[in-house]
């Protein structure tokens, strides 16, 4: 009868002890199961709630040209800065320059009634007084790339492009002794950005007695017609040594016509921007110099500061992009490192 006992209170004890262990386990397992539902909902209604959250205000930005590897670098520092500041940006304009089109757009911008709008400045008679109608309507307005410095914007922000010239013009006498005979392709005459690109580097080279610059020509800022322009000038004048383009594209073209010549060795070519095609014609050793730029900077900081101006900061009156004259030497393994040119 006693081991009966002792049997039955042991058996009673481990009982007890096996409720209390699977009570335990399970009030553990039911605290857990309740942290982490509330975590989960706690975490994915932020989430939610920020991806749901309005923009906080719808941007326009309009370039010379829709369809340009240049301005395509420009949008995407623009898009990315309006992404993290949670802003709606609109990239529109001429798919090819065109000065009425462009005009259209930013009456057309500015009758929908944008909370900013960002644009190339091109020709100063048509372009300034319609960025003044536009601020006068309470639309703020800033440039970039080219300024319109005599209208009503508030900013700039890009390159300084008398400076961008000059130092181009320094470059080309230090690499070819300071001697050479010239042709000079520009994007085109009437835009203010064409027009200091060139003035620079006349006044840098004016001093030079070997520089004589024999023409200039147009491009209508495409490749094809700065290929034509070069070949034009080839035949028209055999004595030119050296090439210096204005524009994105005109390096571009210069190179192909050069290449089909096969005056790789004779010609000296002088370019704009770091475009993928421009530093694979540097690479190859076709174009020996660039002037580069940071369009993508350019982009992401003007979407900040028309933020800024939007909500009451101050923001300087011109913000200058740094510009510097690359050469294959100072390429990186990596080209799209120096194309894309985060801010960060």
């Amino acid at each position: 009868m006693r081991y009966t006992n002792a049997f039955n209170v042991e058996v009673d004890f481990i009982s007890k002890f096996l409720y209390g262990t699977g009570m335990l386990l399970f009030l553990i397992t039911f605290s857990l199961t309740c942290y982490y539902a509330y975590q989960i909902f706690h975490f994915g209604h932020k989430a939610e709630t920020a991806a749901n959250e309005a923009p906080r205000y719808h941007f326009v930005l309009v370039p010379e040209e829709l369809d340009n590897d240049y301005w395509r670098l420009v949008e995407n520092g623009a898009k990315k800065a309006a992404k993290d500041l949670n802003v709606v940006l609109e990239y529109i304009g001429p798919i090819q320059a065109n000065t009425e089109e462009h005009i259209k757009t930013l009456e057309m911008s500015a009758a929908s009634r944008v909370d900013g709008i960002l644009t190339q400045g091109l020709q100063e008679e048509q372009f300034t007084p319609l960025i003044n109608q536009i601020v006068e309507k309470g639309i703020p307005v800033i440039t970039v790339d080219t300024d319109a410095a005599t209208s009503k914007r508030l900013s700039y922000v890009g390159t300084d492009n008398y400076y961008s010239g000059f130092i181009a013009g320094q470059a080309l006498i230090e690499d070819t002794g300071g001697k050479a005979n010239v042709a000079i392709i520009t994007g085109n005459f009437y835009a203010s950005h064409q027009q200091l690109r060139v003035q620079g580097f006349k006044d840098a080279t004016q001093h030079a007695k070997g520089i004589n610059i024999i023409t200039i020509e147009e491009s209508n800022i495409t490749r094809a017609r700065a290929a034509e322009a070069a070949n034009k000038i080839l035949k028209e004048h055999p004595e030119v040594t050296a090439f210096y383009g204005t524009s994105a594209l005109d390096g571009i073209g210069i190179a192909q016509v050069v290449e089909h010549y096969q005056k790789q060795d004779q010609i000296y070519i002088l370019a704009f921007d770091t475009i993928e095609d421009t530093i694979h014609y540097m690479k190859k050793g076709t174009i020996d110099v660039s002037v580069m730029q940071e369009p993508y900077k350019m982009g992401y900081r003007a979407v900040q500061m028309m933020i800024d101006l939007i909500e009451g900061r101050s923001v300087p009156n011109t913000v200058h992009t740094e510009t510097r004259i690359i050469r294959a030497s100072d390429l990186p393994l990596d080209s799209k490192s120096i194309i894309r040119m985060d801010p960060s």
